[in-house]
C-alpha cells in the first residue's frame, strides 16, 4: 500500500458567526445586516465572556468598544477576524487591531454590504470553506483526470459533500466519465454570466448529480471561454457548500487555471513513471510551484524500465503523494462510462481513501 503524506491540517467545524460587543446601537446595526444575510450570530458583551467561542466561530466580528477587553483577555490570535466601528478611528484602534490579529478595519455603514457578504458565507457553510484541490497531468494521459474523478468519487462514498469541476474547456466533458452527458443540470455555458457572490445553496441544487455528487463540467458545444470572475464565484460557492472541490485542470495554464491554483489548497500533478513522462512533467511543474505553496506529486506504474515514483519525485524535486499501481480492468470500465473508484475497490480506490482522510477532518470532529 502506497503512503499518502498529510496535506492539509483539520479542525472542527462551527455553527455561527460571534459578535463582540456591548453597544446596543452597534449590535443593533450587526443584527440587522445578519438578518438579511440569513446568519445567526453569536453575541458576548467582552473579550472574557467571547474566549469559549473565539477559536472554533467560522468568523468574528469584534466592536471597537470591546477591543480593549479583547486584548486584555489575550485571546489567541486567529485567521477570519475583523474590528468594526461607526467612525473613522486613530492610530491606537489600527495598534489595537494589529495586536489583535484582526484582518480588516470596517467603517459602517460603508463596509456594510462586505460584511454582510460574509455573514452570508459563515451562514450557508457552517464553517470553514471546503478543500480546494486542483489536479494537472504532467503530460497528456496522465490520468489526472482519472484520479480527480475517484478522489471525488470516494470522498462522496465516505459521507463527504464533494463538487468535481472540470477546468479543461477542451477536454471533451468530464460527465462522460460517469456517462451523464444527457443528465439535466447546468453546465460551465450556464455560468458565464456569473458576477459576484453566488448563493451556495442555489448552485447545488442546480448541478447534475453523478454517482452521488455534484458535478460542473463542459458541454460539448460549449464556448472555450469562461471569465475568471465567474470562475471564482462558482468555486466560491462550491467551497461552501462542500467539504471538497476537486478541480481536473489542463496542462496549459491559462487565467481560470491559474486562479484556481492561486486559491487551491493543494494541487497534485499526475506523472506516469516514464523517463519522457518526467521530463515533460518538470516544466510543468515549474509553472504550479509559481502558484500553489502545496504541491504534490502521485505518480503512476507500472514502468517500462523500472522507473519508480522515487526516482520520478526525487527529479522533479517534489515530495510524492502516492504511487500507484496499474489497475486492470480500470481502462475498459471508464470506456463504459463506470466512473473510477466506484465500488471502492483496488489500488486507485485505495489511495482516494488515504487521501480523503488526510484531506478532510474526521466526520466526528465536527461540532453541529
Amino acid at each position: 500500500m502506497p503512503h499518502v503524506r498529510s496535506l492539509l491540517p483539520s479542525g472542527p467545524f462551527a455553527a455561527r458567526p460571534l459578535v463582540v460587543t456591548a453597544e446596543p446601537d452597534v449590535l443593533d446595526d450587526l443584527l440587522r445586516l445578519a438578518a438579511g444575510a440569513g446568519a445567526e450570530l453569536e453575541v458576548a458583551g467582552d473579550g472574557g465572556s467571547a474566549r469559549r467561542l473565539w477559536q472554533t466561530a467560522p468568523f468574528v466580528v469584534v466592536a471597537v468598544d470591546a477591543l480593549g477587553t479583547c486584548l486584555a483577555a489575550r485571546l489567541p490570535r486567529r485567521p477570519g477576524v475583523v474590528l468594526v466601528s461607526q467612525d473613522v478611528q486613530g492610530g491606537d484602534v489600527w495598534r489595537g487591531a494589529v495586536e489583535l490579529g484582526a484582518e480588516h478595519v470596517l467603517v459602517l455603514p460603508d463596509a456594510d454590504q462586505w460584511l454582510a457578504d460574509r455573514l452570508a458565507d459563515a451562514a450557508e457553510s457552517g464553517g470553514p470553506a471546503g478543500a480546494l484541490v486542483a489536479v494537472v497531468g504532467g503530460r497528456g494521459g496522465a490520468g489526472a483526470t482519472t484520479l480527480a474523478c475517484a478522489l471525488a468519487v470516494t470522498a462522496t462514498r465516505c459521507g463527504r459533500p464533494t463538487l468535481l469541476v472540470d477546468g479543461d474547456p477542451l477536454g471533451g466533458g468530464i460527465d462522460l466519465v460517469f456517462g451523464g452527458e444527457h443528465a439535466g443540470g447546468v453546465r460551465w455555458s450556464d455560468l458565464g454570466t456569473t458576477r459576484g457572490r453566488v448563493p451556495a445553496a442555489a448552485l447545488d441544487g442546480a448541478l447534475p448529480r453523478m454517482a452521488g455528487l455534484s458535478v460542473l463540467s463542459w458541454g460539448r458545444g460549449d464556448s472555450a471561454r469562461v471569465p475568471v470572475d465567474a470562475v471564482q464565484a462558482v468555486l466560491a460557492a462550491g467551497r461552501r457548500a462542500n467539504e471538497l472541490v476537486v478541480v481536473d485542470l489542463p496542462r496549459p495554464l491559462d487565467e481560470c487555471a491559474r486562479a484556481v491554483l492561486v486559491s487551491a489548497s493543494t494541487a497534485l500533478l499526475v506523472v506516469p513513471n516514464e523517463v519522457r513522462a518526467a521530463a515533460a512533467a518538470s516544466r510543468v511543474a515549474a509553472g504550479l510551484a509559481l502558484l500553489c505553496s502545496d504541491l504534490r506529486l502521485v505518480t503512476r506504474g507500472p514502468s517500462p524500465t523500472g522507473l519508480t515514483g522515487d526516482r520520478v519525485a526525487d527529479a522533479l524535486g517534489l515530495p510524492l503523494l502516492a504511487d500507484l499501481r496499474a489497475e486492470p480492468g480500470l481502462d475498459r470500465a471508464l470506456e463504459r462510462g463506470e466512473p473510477p473508484a466506484r465500488r471502492g475497490r483496488g489500488p486507485l480506490a485505495a489511495v482516494c481513501r488515504q487521501l480523503v482522510d488526510e484531506l478532510l477532518a474526521p466526520v466526528q470532529d465536527r461540532v453541529v
